[in-house]
């Protein structure tokens, strides 16, 4: 018989006795035959559903329960009309709410009994014997929120040992059962653990392989030299797929180490839908040959499909994941056969509730003569009780993934568990709730030819994706730069004046911020006179650059981002030296400044299409010119992107520019120039000056020759521009337009019924990204007054977590200051801050203190919001903790400010994020996310107020700030003549 007749043949047999167990109880596959009905008529319902659940642990009273349900369920588009009817009339408030509350808790309660085991070890040792006695093994996995904090780590290990000091006593004195307690190479532990890495440590990221082995391996040797002591079994589980390569070296490395080397008692997860599962088991497999002792292999589907697919979406990479879900399963059971044909050194444990994928690796086992202990077939705590049973029956020994943990934790799991049981592509829901016919269900996911979901649309302009560190090439990419940058450091640099190079005798040195005592290169320090030698070359070369075809002013700003594209690491690397930006922070830099150049090409095509209303006799042309000269003034904190975006729109738009980088960026801004030399910008069209601001600054602002002055930077030195700029010297016959983004005193709300895991994550990714040196940066956090306590302790400990390093450091979580000017401003700033407010953390630097410009992360609480730390601009590690008693409160604090940038919210209540839409006046606005990272296209960029002039980086209008617009219009008619369009000229 062929093997995949043998599969179908066994495939049947499994479920004939399913269905015959499964007659006796309907919700034996743990789905609840109403719920899935509702949920499937309706996408929009079923979303809604799930983010109330998700939502409810955290609601603290009935009338908050009964508000957020009929908020959700009034949002689904196609709620049935009865339905509809009385979600508008539910109560929300008063006596009446608290019957429509206790109802929506007991029936979220009773399906997440469905799927948590139990809360504490007591319930969990009851459910094990109660397995025992179906003839079924489990094994723990222990639910808990997000980890944040080390503390929270610690809390972690804790759990895990104490489940382990606890649970063996209570598991080997119940009786023994030879289906589940031993195979054919001896004994198998009853107790049997499941452990995520991550749980571990609140820094674990592989973006620093070497340091996060190292904290995790130091929390879990502890916990593996105990659960050997005690005779338990430790499973690693797979997380995202980001974090699978660090797992799968930790594992490798923890279990060479002499102590463990000769443990059978051991296993791994993998996710047979990525794409990457079969070669990891091959290395797996050549791992265990040479470790000499076999360990387990827990293959699943995988758990975090949209995750994964939604991630690639926005970052732009290549999806990790199988599409199609035929392609998963073909995937699976090709790992499968790989398991089994190697199973001498990789113990196969088949985790999966699909008939077809259970009965070819059971036809796969047995054609390979495995004997039945071999091999274990496992699946999740309440769901698909019948098909248990019916492998039980067989003589296959089943282990049930079993999750112990309090609702509010769980959650997490529990919708996760919601959404597979109601995806249209599962297995469940296609064999027991829509019963399509056995035979397709069994047939051979090879010959199930599908188009591949598609994750997203592409459209004309795509983002530079950010670099993926989880790939270790890529870091060695990002290392070999910095040991290049590091070699060059000290280098001069020239000025860029009419298209030629220029040197001088004063120097400006760029200091390293994370090592004081190092010069990263010196730069010609411009003079007046070269600056006004400056102005005049680009006066002079303006005429050309107008009148030249506008798309080959578009190809030359793709060049320039190709250039950039292709220097992407080298780049970097001298921001991290330079500036102080971790290695993401300047990936990202340099990303942004890829992105300007490509999209402002696209936008000038689109803008040089033209536009017009005629009629007939008279024809109507709107179009554009460029203004002139135009002085770009950037800052340090995105010493790239920013001062490439305002050239790049400034140049294509036909201006010619005069970049002056910050003092402290000057190299990375002499190298943007070099880029514009290498496309082959004309002379003059792109210059360069590296200088003192005060020195040069009001020249190029004041000369009658320029035309536009683009500004990014405090507010001080923004309207001191706007006020000179607004004078009309001798000789100008133009209103000089001056277009400014002045930085913020940004405000994220939280809410009380927040996700407080992804709110203190944001919060902390906002306040202390690159040191709070953002113009983005969260610098107040506005909580509600019930959950002000709960969120600050763990927003301390998570702050607390982050590691202060200089920024060449893969591991830095907080790195330096740009310099002494800004140390001494921040810190006076934190003394005075301690007169009005309570300092509630003070981070530690250490030895760092005098390496660098360090200055840990220091948060305030119960800041007024008359003082000076809630309404001024520090700019630096610096957070304000604000209370407010309801929403309207919050708002009002929030939009309380001279400045109107960034703002976020963190809420799960639909009202208050579409009123936070209408009220919460800033011009970037971000719900359930950090604050920080816009991207040009997506995010345009720029805020109101004392923030700026109200224009968006980035975006479609943009452009606009540096072009003149023109109406021509032309009487086409001659004596009663018109022509006809086609003999019109183009």
């Amino acid at each position: 018989m062929l093997l995949d007749d043998q599969i179908r043949a066994l495939g049947r047999k499994l479920f004939a006795l399913v269905k015959e167990r499964a007659s006796r109880d309907e919700t034996s596959w743990g789905i609840d035959p109403l719920m899935m009905k509702l949920v499937m008529r309706d996408e929009s319902l079923k979303a809604q559903l799930f983010r109330f659940v998700d939502a409810l642990p955290a609601l603290r009273t009935n009338e908050q329960i009964a508000r957020h349900l009929r908020e959700y369920l009034l949002e689904a588009r196609h709620l049935p009309g009865a339905l509809q009817w009385a979600m508008g009339r539910l109560p929300v408030g008063g006596w009446m709410a608290s019957p429509v509350a206790e109802a929506a808790k007991y029936q979220v309660r009773r399906m997440a009994g469905k799927f948590v085991a139990a809360s504490d070890l007591d319930g969990a040792a009851k459910v094990i014997e109660q397995l025992r006695q179906r003839r079924l093994a489990f094994t723990i996995d222990l639910l808990g929120e997000a980890v944040v904090s080390e503390s929270e780590a610690e809390a972690y290990q804790r759990q895990y040992v104490s489940l382990l000091e606890g649970l063996p006593g209570r598991v080997n004195s119940l009786p023994g059962d030879t289906l589940l307690d031993g195979d054919s190479d001896g004994p198998i532990p009853r107790v049997n653990v499941s452990i995520k890495l991550s749980s571990l440590y609140s820094q674990f990221d592989p973006i620093d392989p070497v340091g996060t082995r190292a904290a995790v391996l130091a929390r879990l040797r502890p916990i593996l030299r105990l659960a050997r002591r005690a005779g338990a079994f430790v499973n690693l589980d797979m997380e995202q797929r980001a974090f699978k390569d660090t797992t799968l070296d930790i594992f490798k490395s923890v279990f060479m180490e002499p102590e463990f080397l000769d443990w059978r008692d051991v296993g791994i997860a993998i996710q047979a839908y990525l794409r990457s599962a079969l070669s990891d088991l091959e290395d797996l497999s050549a791992w265990a040959k040479q470790r000499g002792t076999a360990v387990w292999v827990r293959l699943v589907k995988g758990a975090y499909w949209d995750y994964e697919t939604i991630v690639a979406a926005q970052n732009g990479w290549e999806v990790p994941v199988f599409t199609d879900k035929a392609q998963t399963d073909s995937n699976f059971e090709a790992c499968a056969g790989f398991l089994i044909e190697h199973h001498r050194f990789l113990r196969p444990a088949i985790a999966s509730h699909n008939i077809r994928s259970i009965a070819a690796a059971l036809a796969t086992a047995e054609y390979h003569r495995l004997r039945p202990g071999d091999l274990e077939i496992q699946m999740l705590y309440g769901m698909a009780d019948a098909e248990k049973g019916a492998l039980a029956g067989m003589g296959r020994r089943v282990r049930v993934y079993m999750p112990v943990g309090s609702l509010l934790p769980g959650m997490a799991y529990f919708i996760r568990r919601l959404l597979e049981n109601a995806s249209n592509e599962s297995f469940l829901r296609a064999g027991f709730v829509e019963h399509l016919p056995e035979e397709q269900l069994l047939m051979n996911p090879m010959l199930q030819k599908r188009p591949p979901r598609q994750v997203v649309a592409r459209g004309e302009f795509e983002n530079q994706p950010p670099t993926d560190f989880s790939v270790e090439s890529s870091r060695n990419k990002m290392s070999e730069a910095l040991a290049l940058a590091e070699a060059a450091a000290g280098s001069e640099y020239p000025l860029l004046i009419g298209g030629k190079w220029v040197s001088g005798s004063a120097r400006l040195a760029s200091i390293n911020p994370s090592h004081k005592s190092r010069v990263v290169g010196r730069c010609v320090r411009a003079d007046a006179e070269q600056a006004r030698e400056t102005i005049a070359a680009a006066d002079r070369a303006f005429a050309g650059w107008r009148d030249t075809p506008q798309e080959q002013r578009a190809v030359l700003l793709d060049r320039v981002g190709d250039i950039l594209r292709r220097d992407r690491f080298a780049l970097a690397a001298v921001e991290v030296l330079e500036c102080g930006k971790p290695w993401r922070e300047a990936d990202a830099d340099v990303a942004e400044a890829i992105d300007f150049c490509h999209y402002y090409a696209w936008q000038m095509r689109l803008i040089a299409r033209g536009a017009g209303r005629s009629l007939p006799g008279e024809q109507n042309e709107w179009t554009y010119e460029p203004r002139g000269v135009a002085v770009i003034i950037a800052p340090w904190n995105f010493p790239l992107a920013i001062l490439c975006g305002m050239t790049a729109a400034a140049v294509v738009a036909g201006n010619t520019a005069i970049m002056k980088p910050a003092e402290q960026s000057s190299v990375i801004g002499t190298k943007l120039a070099a880029a514009f030399v290498e496309a082959g910008t004309p002379a003059g069209v792109v210059n360069c000056l590296s200088g003192v601001g005060e020195e040069i600054g009001p020249v190029l602002v004041e000369d009658a020759r320029v035309a536009v002055i683009a500004f990014t930077g405090s507010r001080g030195v923004g309207l001191a521009i706007n006020q000179k700029a607004s004078l009309t010297p001798a000789g100008q016959d133009h209103v000089k337009r001056v277009v400014t983004e002045m930085g913020g005193k940004n405000a994220i709300i939280v809410d009380e019924d927040a996700d407080l895991d992804d709110a203190v994550g944001g919060v902390v990714a906002s306040a202390f990204g690159y040191a709070g040196q953002k113009c983005s940066a969260c610098s107040r956090a506005i909580v509600l007054e019930g959950v002000y306590d709960a969120f600050l302790s763990r927003l301390i400990e998570a702050t607390r977590s982050l590691k202060v390093a200089p920024a060449e450091d893969p591991a830095c979580g907080i790195g330096p200051v740009i310099d002494a000017e800004a140390y001494n401003r921040i810190r006076a700033a934190i003394d005075r801050g301690k007169g009005e407010a309570r300092l509630a953390f003070a981070g530690e630097v250490g030895s760092l203190a005098e390496e660098g410009f360090f200055i840990a992360p220091h948060i305030f609480s119960d800041v007024p919001k008359e003082s000076f730390l809630a309404g001024e601009e520090i700019f630096g590690p610096v957070l304000s903790m604000m209370k407010a008693k309801d929403w309207s409160a919050a708002l009002a604090i929030a939009n309380g400010v001279q400045y109107a940038l960034t703002g976020g919210v963190y809420s799960r209540s639909p009202a208050n994020i579409e009123r936070s839409r209408r009220q919460f006046r800033v011009g970037n606005l971000y719900i359930n996310r950090k604050i920080t990272g816009a991207l040009v296209g997506r995010q345009p960029f720029g805020g109101f107020k004392l923030s700026g002039g109200g224009t968006q980086a980035g975006g479609p209008d943009y452009l606009r700030n540096f072009l003149l617009p023109r109406c021509i219009t032309e009487n086409t008619m001659r004596r009663g003549f018109v022509p006809a369009e086609s003999d019109r000229p183009a």
